[in-house]
């Protein structure tokens, strides 16, 4: 019997080439890109899994809203007086550190190179998250160190280093430290990115700066902690905002008080969940998000369904062509049973077919994928993450599924009736209605696909392409200026550079080009207690025509203007802060941020004095004179809200310097380079242009963004090998029909008419479909983004149109060579 069944399986197939072609086809792409999504998706949630013990190991993390405006901050990172304290209080918590990204300057053999991931802490990180070691020990004592193997090899030409001294330069200073262990290289699905871990006492390295040991509000590093196997998470979690009012003090700020655990909570987040979690600013890797893991696990299920749909549908249409067979068989005494047998037997033979084509195509696929994705991705069978046992579970899924409702449909047939009509070539009853439906929802998935991929594209280029209120063309960003050993040649690096042929403009600044820093002091408006938050930022003099900012009222700052100087010395000089404290400054302002304070238009802030605490913890309020306002400018991208921003002058500190220049980029970036290597071998030379800073801040994003796209089109090809097919189908169906409407006088375009017009009626109806859902899904997804485009009727309309195109061309074909056939072949049997 199994026999007959897999020799009358084969011969179909043979039979119905075309037929066979257009299922195995759609179903080795439906299942290819099924796999290759559940290749993406289990990467995704694979993030930190690798490290020992990740189960116990947590990030403390810190949430709140700006008070003003209502925006949530969602940093991974918390300050470092949260460490001591969290642990004090929760015994649960065996260890914990703190772990900050100081930039430090490598040095060797008199010569400075950069040191990208190189990270102090303030104690043995390595007992609390159990980074693999290659040799070595962990962080035993202070001023030792661990460094990754390939990070060793090119520091030091080999990975064997232990004992050797790494020697960095941070504030200012050297600091050597003995390398006590190589780290495994960490790979790609890792929230932390790691070349070195380097332990000090941070009391003493922050010396100049001991506010910064208490300061609840100061996010700039990362917290772990290690906890008890067993502890409950969620029990901790309850237990924090009694730890808020117990560890967190009112502070004096002017004549009010103000708690930092006010607009501020804190959470305890699983190592393994710290990439798909809700925060994600203060990262050291971008993250992603539980959202985009279910859109293409979507995705991935509508293309699959689309290839099951195309099964079902061309097997329902070709069924007629099989009545006599199932006829024959019952006759024989095949039961119904039997026939449902051998008829999902054949879909699970198609499905294995596909099957082992969609492992063809991924292994060949797998590798660009991954690069593209820039992932660690691979293609196993067996074993941890293999797909072997998934693949054969989805082979039988599918030729089910598939198979399901055209075996119970073909086994129904009633043989007197079919042998008694010699339908073999006629319809069935009811299967057209299940087949327009189908064909339906084929097309509502495509408009719906369509329309996302539009309204995505259309986002990715406006955010790329908006105005940010500056001009952002023609910008040399230059980092490296905040180094302490910088300080006292900032300003006469910023002449020099001035001076180089083709340069325009130069400035210092805390904030140019998607700089990942934040700094936000409470300020109050002119004759009131209430707290605004202002972000608060260094710039040179220079700064405006560098940036090309509008000014909309008042002035700029002038350099022959000792009252608009701001600039404080370094090491801190206590005398100094407070004459500059009791003197007041000058600032500028732009439009959001005199929003802020309450002034109706940028004329009415020129010339108000607000204050605020911005000198140091015991200075006092600080009189603040606002002296100009520019127009608002978006630093960063377009997910993140535009800064209400207070500039300062200064001469000295900023870390970056904003070069603006004309003619050749890649000349006037070599002559900068050249002048910076005759004033410093202590800093390395480090630039990027501002268009290669806005494609890596979008890299991520558009990288999903055209992996979308691509899946889109996957599913939208399979729609239209099975349009295809049933056109075929369809076509062959009604072949009298058509030769008698053509002997009656039909011409050629009435029948093409006639049967486009029945492929293009789905499309409309799929139009009232697809519209409301994919209008409720992007506008969901736009939200997300500060600014962004309007949500209007071009999208749904070309997607509308494609799709009747796509009809249009599918149907076609078959169309003019039914019509143009002579009428005579199809009814000389009559």
């Amino acid at each position: 019997m199994w026999r007959n069944y897999w020799t009358v399986a084969v011969r179909a197939l043979a039979k119905s080439k075309t037929y066979s072609v257009i299922n195995i086809a759609g179903l080795a792409i439906g299942m290819a890109a099924c796999i290759m999504i559940l290749l993406y998706i289990r990467y995704e949630q694979s993030y930190d899994g690798w490290v020992p013990d990740a189960e116990n190991t947590y990030q403390f993390q810190t949430y709140g809203k700006n008070p003003d405006d209502g925006q949530e901050f969602n940093f991974r990172m918390a300050s470092y007086v949260t460490k001591d304290r969290i642990k004090k209080d929760f015994p649960q918590i065996v260890a914990a550190a703190y772990i900050q990204d100081n930039e430090p300057v490598v040095l060797k053999d008199g010569q400075a190179s950069a040191a990208e991931d190189f990270m102090f802490t303030d104690d043995d990180f390595l007992k609390v998250v159990s980074l693999p070691l290659v040799a070595g020990t962990t962080l035993t004592s202070l001023q030792t160190a661990v460094i990754t193997k390939s990070e060793a090899i090119k520091q030091f030409g080999t990975d064997q280093v232990l004992d050797r001294t790494l020697t960095v330069i941070s504030r200012g200073e050297k600091r050597d430290f003995k390398i006590n262990g190589v780290l495994k290289d960490l790979p790609k699905n890792s929230h932390m990115k790691v070349n070195a871990i380097m332990r000090l006492d941070y009391g003493a390295f922050n010396a100049n700066n001991p506010q910064f040991l208490t300061c609840w509000g100061c996010q700039s590093g990362w917290v772990y902690l290690k906890v008890r196997p067993g502890t409950d998470a969620k029990a901790m979690q309850a237990q924090l905002p009694a730890w808020e009012k117990r560890n967190i003090p009112d502070e004096p700020l002017g004549d009010v008080m103000y708690n930092s655990g006010t607009n501020q909570d804190w959470r305890f987040v699983n190592l393994r969940d710290v990439h798909l979690g809700v925060a994600d600013d203060g990262a050291q890797r971008p993250g992603n998000d539980q959202r985009t893991i279910t859109t293409f696990a979507i995705i991935a299920m509508l293309i699959l369904g689309m290839a099951v749909v195309n099964f079902t549908n061309l097997a329902t249409a070709r069924a007629s062509q099989r009545a006599r067979e199932v006829a024959l068989r019952k006759v024989l005494g095949a039961n119904r049973k039997q026939l449902i047998i051998q008829f999902v037997g054949e879909s699970i033979l198609i499905s294995a077919a596909s099957m082992l084509l969609a492992l063809a195509l991924v292994e060949l696929l797998v590798k660009p994928f991954a690069n593209f994705l820039d992932a660690d991705l691979s293609l196993k069978y067996i074993g941890s993450g293999g797909i072997l046992l998934p693949a054969i579970g989805l082979t039988l899924l599918v030729g089910i599924v598939s198979g399901l409702y055209p075996a119970f449909f073909l086994s129904r047939f009633q043989p007197a009736q079919v042998l008694k009509a010699n339908r073999s070539a006629a319809e069935t009853p009811g299967s057209g209605r299940l087949r327009a439906a189908l064909v339906v929802l084929q097309f509502a998935v495509s408009i719906g696909l369509i329309i996302c991929t539009a309204v995505i594209y259309g986002q990715t280029v406006y955010a790329r392409t908006v105005d940010p209120g500056f001009n952002r063309d023609n910008i040399l960003q230059v980092d490296e200026l905040g180094r302490a050993q910088l300080f006292p040649i900032a300003e006469s690096i910023v002449h020099r550079v001035e001076r180089i042929p083709g340069v325009t403009a130069a400035a210092l600044t805390d904030i140019g080009v998607n700089t990942n820093n934040q700094n936000n002091s409470f300020i109050f408006p002119p004759g009131s207690n209430k707290q605004v938050l202002i972000g608060q930022y260094n710039v040179g003099v220079g700064y405006l025509e560098a940036m090309g900012l509008r000014l909309l009222a008042g002035r700029w700052f002038e350099a022959d203007r000792p009252v608009d100087d701001a600039t404080l010395p370094y090491p801190p000089d206590p005398s100094v802060e407070k004459a500059l404290t009791a003197r007041g400054m000058n600032v500028v302002l732009n439009e959001y941020a005199a929003r802020k304070l309450g002034f109706k238009s940028p004329q009415e802030a020129v010339g108000k004095v607000v204050k605020g605490d911005l000198i140091c913890e015991d200075c006092g309020l600080t009189n603040i004179n606002i002296i100009g306002v520019v127009a608002d400018s978006r630093f960063r991208t377009v997910h993140e809200p535009i800064d209400s921003i207070m500039f300062r002058k200064v001469t000295t500190g900023p870390g970056w310097m904003m070069v603006r220049y004309n003619g050749d980029p890649a000349t006037v970036r070599s002559a900068i380079e050249r002048e910076w290597k005759q004033i410093t071998n202590e800093v390395p030379f480090n630039a990027k242009f501002s268009e290669d800073v806005m494609a890596e801040a979008y890299e991520k994003e558009d990288a999903r963004a055209q992996m979308f796209a691509a899946f889109s089109l996957l599913a939208v090809i399979i729609g239209c090998l099975g349009l295809f097919g049933l056109a075929a189908f369809t076509a062959e169906r009604r072949t009298k029909e058509i030769g008698i409407r053509k002997v009656l006088g039909a011409r050629t375009r009435d029948i093409v008419r006639l049967l486009v017009w029945q492929f293009s009626r789905p499309v409309i109806v799929a139009n009232l479909i697809a519209w409301p859902v994919a209008w409720w899904l992007m506008r969901d997804w736009l939200n997300k983004f500060d600014d962004r485009i309007d949500l209007g009727p071009t999208p749904f309309l070309t997607a509308a149109l494609i799709a009747l195109a796509i009809a249009v061309v599918t149907v076609v074909g078959h169309a003019f060579k039914v019509a143009r056939a002579n009428p005579i072949h199809a009814l000389r049997y009559e």
